[in-house]
């Protein structure tokens, strides 16, 4: 760890001088790149160096130990000894969780895609409130929402919501949602009192940008279909629905949420980019799907990752065995408790893999 620390302090040092160079700064796009990996690495640096100084104070209290005669004075130089101890086991302890290989797409913003699965129209109702749950989240967050494509049941349910959220750390803090979720409770229909499970399907998908993810137009087919469902008066009337299908990897989105043709084609692009990126970077990481079942958070979507059961007021994450007794608050869009649970459990996860020690 700590011959890594020292690599990081000198790369700290040669940025801070690069960034203040002329010529350097002449070149923006350069200087952006060198500014960036500064702020990015600062904090550990000014952590090692804390350290250092700490270690420093250490040796000296131990060199004066091996001359100091009185004993009242060695007394209060084990102390201090002790109290550095200390103080070098917290830092260190703050350095290695700092080290940790950071999430790219922590800061992006997301996609996030909720349909019903088992159990019909009540699982229908439920990804509703799912959907529900997560626009007040966000709200909570101050983060913007916009819905993408909203397919709505006759009876209130959603069949199929895809939305997007973008605002500060989105995707560090939803990224553990995807997966399946499944709800136990008694449905309005049913007329003997029976408990019934339903499950939806949520997934997270980081916003890919232009950069990263570029699409050949050669590469697309574009359909323009009458919009079904709820939705107004242009409904069945024009051909604002787009439907873009990628043929080299045969994913499909559909969106028919605005009036505008337009406005349809530039969501379903954002939607397809995401699903793109996502696609691409499980093709080009294989180890890493290897071991997705086993990783908090990184499971497959068809993994049942939290159960909510109405009649006893709980929810409960299957991963980190995580329940809570305030479900009515939860479907409020009150989940920080959990997303902080499955944060801190991938980060434990992550420190017991340790580092390589070179």
């Amino acid at each position: 760890m700590f011959k890594k620390l020292d690599k990081m302090l000198e790369r700290y040092e040669k940025l801070n001088v690069l960034v203040g160079d002329a010529d350097v700064i002449s070149r923006m796009d350069e200087w952006k790149a060198y500014t960036k990996e500064l702020a990015e690495i600062t904090e550990t640096v000014e952590k090692y160096t804390e350290y250092k100084k700490v270690l420093s104070e250490q040796e000296e209290v131990k060199e004066l130990l091996t001359v100091e005669t009185d004993v009242e004075m060695k007394a209060m130089m084990k102390e201090e000894l002790e109290v550095c101890k200390d103080k070098l086991q917290a830092i260190s302890d703050e350095l290695r969780i700092l080290l940790l290989p950071k999430d790219p797409d922590d800061d992006k913003n997301v996609i996030m895609e909720i349909r019903g699965g088992a159990g019909g129209d009540e699982a229908n109702l439920f990804a509703y409130e799912l959907y529900k749950l997560y626009i007040k989240y966000a709200e909570k967050n101050r983060w913007k929402t916009e819905d993408i494509d909203i397919s709505v049941t006759e009876l209130g349910g959603l069949k199929e919501g895809i939305f997007s959220i973008s605002g500060k750390d989105v995707y560090s803090k939803l990224k553990f949602e995807s997966g399946v979720h499944r709800v136990q409770r008694v449905p309005e229909t049913e007329s003997q009192g029976r408990v019934h499970t339903s499950t939806c399907t949520v997934a997270v998908l980081p916003e890919a940008t232009d950069v990263e993810i570029k699409i050949d137009e050669k590469d697309l087919k574009v359909d323009t279909l009458r919009s079904s469902g709820a939705g107004g008066q242009h409904v069945n009337k024009t051909e604002s629905c787009i439907r873009l299908t990628h043929l080299p990897t045969g994913i499909v989105v559909l969106c028919q949420d605005e009036r505008s043709q337009t406005k349809n084609r530039e969501k379903a692009m954002k939607v397809l980019k995401s699903r793109l990126y996502d696609f691409y970077q499980s093709q080009a990481d294989k180890e890493y799907s290897d071991n997705r079942r086993s990783q908090v958070g990184t499971g497959d979507r068809s993994e049942r990752i939290r159960t909510y059961n109405f009649p006893q007021g709980r929810v409960t994450d299957h991963r980190i065995g995580l329940t809570l007794y305030s479900l009515d608050n939860f479907m409020l869009g009150d989940i920080d408790e959990m997303v902080e649970g499955l944060r801190i459990a991938d980060r434990e996860l992550k420190l017991t893999q340790g580092f390589d020690e070179e």
